[in-house]
């Protein structure tokens, strides 16, 4: 289909593929949700007539007839962002298939990423250092010297593959660091002359890669394994999603933030249902919503479920663009080849979509969501009977001041059941249930919108002024998105309130967020255990997993950067802050949250402080990085040499592997790792958080010579296979029903019925050559992208998991490594089975299997009996079904990319 036209801009002729062009030989597009305009442009751009081709470009356009079009496409993004967690083991991956093509007598430099891809690191700093004005540097230096290893690695990633940069540590957090830096709304380059102007599309290796949704860029995240194929060429195999649209009119009424607003719409969309779905964001009420709260309900999307949360472009877009430093003629191309595309919203827009939500923003109440689940909003004014049910205590709340000092030098009420006393810097106080132990300001989420963080300095201002100080078992902290965020609270003059709360900078990370919270005081955590409480960490985060945060916390909620600092006033989650006092002023009066909660007035007038030169400042040498980044040693060479090392190793996956892929055997009498109820997240699975010296993985290290005190975290560590495997599944608060009233990765080995680590019985099945199966419930692999919940899986001999239902990103990385997604028949689950985990699995025919197939699984009882049922194949579409019979994306990838597949 011949649609090539020319853009001219500032001088400049851009050619592009015009849609308008398109829709005279396909129909009328005018209707189509503007987010399945950039997949059709995608798909004219690559029209090939073999994995694009006519008809592919025709379902989009008839998709519009009932809002569904049951059709895989091949979706091409422009480039390729990586946080370090997930970018490690990528760039792992790419240096062992370099080592394997050289092993099959190939050339190893074929072995190239082809998209541009940016790595920013992000996800290694830990609060190990707050509360003090050295605190940011002294955890700098502890990064550095944890993690020297992995940024020498990244470095030689860096000088061995071509279209690959490293952002390095102390900058920012890849989400934030690509809104505004990275991201440009309409992507362009120049070929043989000529230039050509196209949506700016990404997929990312985290979950919260759809923030950049907020400016107009269809992206999102993948796991690590699936990045890497796009990185390598080949095309993201998904079916045309549904779009479900989401207006928005009003305004927020004073004293509401966006954080607010973005917790109710989670709310709303994770019960409506969008599940690999697009959101698509609408309505007259996006003319007054500033792109930086539009960022904050997009970075949301794996909250509320959905692929993505696009937000059209439109004069926000440009005013942001410009504000954050974009070159004018980067902001006219944007407009013009926008407006051109009709990819520019209009007032009145009112596209078809497959389903509606509508939302006042004037209806918006203030709220935290917790103590688990995002999704699960409660109301700032409910927060108190909330936990107080929710945990059914039984120690009655003892109001506004419970848990907190009777007063200066005064001492603590006795301890009763629920408290423990503590001793802590000379002060004696009594620790409770509902205590407040962390309150951070933390994650992408929140930190890369000015009007929340200007919040909580100015409500920071006035509680110093009051006299109000935080509580002293509150571990505080703040690690804004970017450096940019305390350049504005500097210029602002919030700094040195924010500072005398505690709130001091301790990194440019996701540090709480991902569990990189560090460890709280040897008398806090000792307290915590001896009593058993149940404490809380309130975070500007968008996880609050169990187990996440900290190992010794419960509860987790997500809360507004003011509310943060409220919080860590009170310290407590047995406290009203709609109606008790937060502490009292220097005249000893009481203190209420409205006393010191800024006006939409003060907000704005502090966001004034943020302007161009601090972007232009920050960003004009983001990829230098500091002295001790420079003197890291690079190692030479385009095939790795790989030391000894705990923290990278060569992985096995490519291990005897030959240019034809093997035929998949059928799988025999497996028995079962684990059996995990619904919601059985991706944290749950793939190692993440602190390493204990009594887990298999910390024996390893031990073993290995590493004391514990440098063990560092699983994230850290996740380009060594040999840590990561012996990781999966040993989340402190995972539930194997094979273990009943046993938190923690244990399981029964069925031979000898003896209860060890899951790790433990893995390698005893596999000294036996017996297969893994996992059996699980709803929404398993719930969270982010991470790539080991896979890798895992694979290296512990699970060769299918079979639940009632999977998340979008964790289905596609099993059958990304060669794991088997097996779904239960509508009705039918463990349960309905009777299945106690003692069973044996046979699954017949997978060397004739077909996307979507029914696949016979033959379940023997422990009695002999036998029933073989129906099971739903989810490996979903041909591409993904041309992996799996390769033993996995990778192995696919490699075997084209040196003409064997």
């Amino acid at each position: 289909m011949d649609a090539k036209s020319v853009l001219n801009v500032a001088g400049t002729d851009y050619t592009f593929y015009s849609l308008p062009q398109a829709a005279d030989q396909l129909g009328d597009i005018q209707k189509l949700p503007k987010s399945l305009k950039v997949l059709l442009e995608n798909l004219l751009r690559h029209q090939d007539g073999d994995t694009v081709t006519r008809e592919d470009l025709q379902a989009i356009v008839d998709w519009q007839k009932d809002g569904h079009a049951d059709r895989e496409i091949a979706y091409r993004p422009a480039r390729v962002l990586m946080q370090d967690f997930t970018g490690v083991p990528g760039v792992v991956d790419l240096a062992a298939m370099r080592a394997a093509v050289s092993e099959l007598g190939d050339d190893p430099e074929k072995i190239n990423p082809l998209s541009p891809v940016d790595l920013v690191i992000d996800h290694s700093v830990m609060v190990d250092r707050y509360a003090n004005d050295e605190a940011f540097k002294q955890n700098v230096d502890i990064e550095m010297q944890r993690n020297h290893e992995r940024y020498a690695f990244l470095r030689w990633g860096q000088q061995a593959f071509d279209n690959f940069s490293v952002v390095p540590p102390g900058t920012g957090i890849c989400h934030q660091v690509n809104l505004e830096y990275l991201g440009r709304t309409v992507w362009s380059h120049e070929d043989k002359g000529e230039h050509f102007a196209y949506p700016d599309t990404l997929v990312g290796t985290d979950s919260h890669t759809t923030m950049i949704n907020g400016l107009g860029v269809l992206g999102w995240g993948v796991g690590g394994i699936e990045a890497e194929a796009a990185m390598l060429g080949q095309p993201v195999s998904m079916l045309i999603p549904e779009v479900v649209g989401f207006k928005l009119t009003g305004k927020l009424r004073e004293g509401i933030t966006a954080t607010d607003l973005v917790l109710t719409v989670t709310e709303m969309l994770r019960q409506h249902g969008v599940v690999g779905k697009f959101v698509e964001f609408y309505g007259d009420g996006l003319a007054d919503l500033p792109l930086a709260d539009r960022a904050t309900i997009a970075n949301m999307a794996p909250e509320y479920g959905a692929t993505c949360g696009f937000f059209p472009a439109d004069a926000e877009t440009l005013k942001y663009m410009r504000q954050s430093g974009r070159s004018d003629d980067q902001v006219e191309l944007v407009e013009a080849y926008t407006k051109a595309q009709g990819l520019w919203r209009e007032a009145g827009d009112e596209p078809i979509f497959t389903a509606t939500l509508a939302l006042d923003m004037g209806d918006v109440e203030s709220s935290l969501a917790g103590p688990k689940r995002p999704q699960d909003r409660v109301a700032l004014s409910q927060i108190k009977s909330h936990f107080g049910d929710l945990l059914d205590l039984s120690v009655a709340p003892a109001g506004g001041d419970a848990g907190r000092l009777e007063g200066e030098g005064g001492a603590p009420a006795p301890a009763a059941p629920g408290e423990v006393e503590v001793e802590l810097d000379g002060e004696t106080f009594t620790l409770s249930h509902g205590a407040v132990v962390i309150a951070a300001i933390t994650s992408c989420t929140n930190t890369s919108n000015p009007s929340v963080m200007m919040a909580a300095g100015l409500l920071a201002k006035k509680a110093v002024e009051k006299g109000l100080m935080r509580q002293p078992w509150v571990k505080s902290s703040l690690a804004p998105g970017s450096k940019v965020v305390t350049d504005y609270l500097e210029a602002a003059g919030l700094t040195p309130y924010l500072n005398k709360l505690g709130f001091n900078l301790v990194g440019y990370g996701c540090t709480t967020c991902i569990g990189n919270s560090g460890p709280l005081l040897d008398p806090i955590e000792n307290a915590i255990r001896k009593g058993d409480l149940t404490v809380a960490s309130v975070l500007s985060g968008n996880r609050n997993f169990e187990g996440r945060v900290h190992p010794a916390v419960k509860t987790n909620w997500l809360a507004s950067p003011p509310l943060v600092v409220a919080y860590a006033l009170a310290g407590s989650m047995r406290v009203d802050l709609t109606s008790e006092s937060l502490g009292r002023d220097s005249d000893g009066q009481p203190v209420y949250l409205k006393d010191i909660w800024p006006s939409q007035a003060e907000i704005a007038e502090a966001v004034e402080q943020v302007n161009t030169e601090m972007f232009r400042k920050e960003y004009g040498a983001v990829f230098d990085g500091d002295e001790a980044w420079q003197s890291i040693e690079v190692a030479k060479g385009q095939i790795y040499d790989w030391p000894d090392s705990t923290y990278i190793q060569h992985p096995p996956f490519f291990e005897g592997m030959g240019r034809e892929p093997d035929q998949v055997e059928d799988v025999h009498k497996a028995s079962v790792l684990a059996m995990l109820g619904d919601s059985v997240t991706t944290d749950h699975i793939s190692p993440a958080g602190s390493i204990k010296p009594e887990s298999p993985a910390g024996r390893y290290l031990k073993d290995n010579g590493v004391e514990p005190k440098d063990f560092n975290s699983y994230g850290s560590r996740r380009g060594n296979h040999e840590v990561m495997m012996r990781g999966t599944f040993a989340n402190v608060r995972i539930r194997n029903e094979m273990v009943p009233g046993v938190e923690g990765g244990e399981t029964r080995h069925i031979p000898s019925g003896e209860q060890m680590a899951i790790y433990d019985a893995a390698m005893r099945y596999a000294e036996d050559q017996t297969p893994l199966v996992v059996v699980a419930g709803k929404e398993y692999g719930t969270g982010s992208s991470r790539d080991w919940a896979a890798k895992g899986t694979r290296l512990l001999g699970v060769r299918a998991v079979i639940a009632e239902s999977f998340e979008r990103i964790h289905r596609s990385n099993l059958v990304g490594m060669g794991v088997l997604p097996l779904q239960f028949p509508e009705g039918t689950n463990r349960e309905t089975l009777k299945l106690t985990g003692e069973e044996t699995f046979t699954i017949t025919g997978l060397a004739e299997l077909h996307a979507g197939d029914e696949v016979n699984t033959t379940i023997t009882y422990p009695d002999g009996q036998e029933t073989t049922v129906a099971m739903r194949c989810r490996i979903d579409t041909g591409n993904e079904l041309a992996y799996f019979r390769h033993g996995g994306i990778l192995h696919y990838v490699l075997r084209r990319m040196i003409g064997a597949a």
